[in-house]
């Protein structure tokens, strides 16, 4: 245990250094936004006020027929009026980022006007698209060119974590199976910790420090900037009914769960199962890493004092990872609780490929890892960049956010992982896979960890029956802006 040590307290400076870089880094966004005209910014930016003002009331009211009606009779030569040039809503996420969360509200406010700037304690994004967007649209029926050119203009900003940006991401999907588009593209302000989903498009890895001029630029880089392209992917979890699970948020139970079993598998499936169901943006991995941050987690709600700020978070969940066995596993332990193995079947679809393949996990791979971005555990790329000849004797294709493709790799102990985290080596590549099954029966194992995005939780196991998680890409793309 003791040469654990130098180790984990390099790949701890590591991440505190790369979240100050990241912090002065923003100094520079800070003076480019110093130059930004605050006035003209708000012009580009702003909804007409007065329809601004009616989507928050048919958010209140969840009448957005109602209310369309009303502003429609108020309306008088409103019309006439200059149409929106380059519309912005922000949502913000006022428990994220230490103390920053609500003095960045009332910087956006100052910038755009309140009735732009939601705070998602209050308005819950789901709410904004049924009852905010459908005011504009019913609006847009009615005739009037503003909310038609505000429906179809607008963009996001999100201000929060990963687990909040696909929170919003998520919502704003439901208008492609409602058949509502153009569903608006979606800009990032970075509060949380890792903020991979942010540096995957630019918007940086943590809050700048002279935030209060670099917010300006922000704003406008959100009204101009590219429109990019990103894959999500859609977990559904079969297991036996009647077990017990604090499942995260990010997961919500599915009452008619219908499971086709496409291939012939080592387990058995239970007559009666409960399913859960979610969508992930950045990763999905089972083992040791997300038993780390299962404690971590568990560790900073009983005492939230102690997780502060980003630098904080990773220096205790790096501590946190000294005390978990990724390091040295107990002697008293048993082998076969060692490897992921021992309770994992993979199967995978490759591309362009409708045949299910059954694929072998290393016996020293302790965490496996099924990664969408380029970034992963605050800005790292484990996959890394390997050349075109090792790709093509492998198998695999460059990576992309939007090849239709997950990356799969595995960690082994957590000396490996902390080299692999400070990019000195890639980690284990396994597979890269258009669609993913995943067979887990607990043999001497009675619990295993699991994460998404961020978020863990501990699924029970059964030795007699299988529990199956399946990963297919959503049918459709979110849309992001470049920073």
């Amino acid at each position: 245990m003791e040469g654990a040590a130098p180790a984990e307290v390099e790949d701890t400076r590591v991440a505190a250094r790369s979240s100050i870089f990241d912090a002065v880094k923003g100094i520079g966004g800070a003076a480019a936004g110093a130059r930004v005209d605050k006035e003209e910014l708000r012009r580009t930016i702003s909804i007409p006020a007065e329809m601004a003002a009616m989507m928050r009331e048919a958010i209140k009211l969840r009448e957005p027929g109602a209310v369309a009606r009303k502003y429609v009779e108020a309306a008088g030569g409103r019309r006439d009026s200059p149409l929106p040039e380059a519309p912005l809503v922000v949502f913000v996420n006022s428990r994220s980022g230490g103390r920053h969360g609500p003095a960045l509200m009332s910087r956006m406010e100052e910038l755009m006007g309140e009735n732009q700037v939601f705070d998602l304690s209050i308005v819950k994004p789901s709410d904004f698209v049924h009852y905010a967007l459908r005011f504009l649209e019913k609006l847009a029926e009615s005739g009037d060119v503003r909310a038609k050119v505000t429906r179809e203009k607008l963009r996001v900003v999100v201000a929060g974590g990963d687990g909040t940006v696909g929170w919003v991401l998520g919502s704003l999907g439901e208008l492609y199976v409602q058949n509502r588009e153009p569903v608006p593209p979606t800009a990032i302000i970075p509060l949380g910790t890792g903020n991979d989903l942010s540096r995957s498009f630019g918007w940086g890895g943590s809050f700048p420090f002279a935030w209060r001029s670099a917010v300006k630029l922000a704003l406008q880089k959100a009204a101009n900037g590219t429109i990019c392209r990103l894959d999500s992917w859609h977990v559904t979890v079969a297991m036996q009914e009647g077990e017990r699970v604090e499942f995260p948020h990010c997961l919500t139970h599915k009452e008619q769960c219908s499971f086709s079993q496409e291939f012939e598998m080592d387990g058995e499936l239970p007559e009666k199962f409960s399913c859960f169901e979610g969508v992930f943006y950045n990763y999905l991995s089972i083992g040791m890493d997300a038993q780390i941050a299962y404690g971590f987690h568990h560790l900073r709600n009983k005492n939230p004092y102690l997780a502060r700020g980003p630098i904080s978070n990773k220096l205790i969940y790096s501590g946190y990872t000294c005390t978990q066995g990724w390091f040295c596993t107990p002697c008293t332990a048993s082998p076969s609780l060692r490897g992921l193995r021992n309770i994992l079947r993979l199967y995978v679809k490759r591309a362009n490929c409708s045949e299910w393949e059954k694929v072998e996990i290393p016996k020293s791979v302790r965490s496996l890892v099924f990664l969408n971005l380029h970034s992963y555990g605050s800005g790292r790329n484990p996959w890394g960049h390997p050349n075109p000849e090792y790709l093509e004797k492998r198998g695999f294709v460059e990576a992309h956010l939007d090849d239709g493709l997950l990356e799969i790799f595995g960690l082994k102990q957590g000396w490996h992982a902390s080299v692999v985290m400070v990019e000195l080596i890639t980690a284990k590549h396994i597979a890269q896979a258009a669609a993913i099954r995943l067979e887990i029966r607990g043999g001497e194992w009675r619990r295993a960890y699991m994460q998404m995005d961020g978020e863990p939780w501990r699924q029970p196991l059964s030795s007699e029956y299988a529990t199956v998680v399946d990963i297919k890409r959503v049918p459709y793309q979110s849309f992001m802006i470049a920073g």
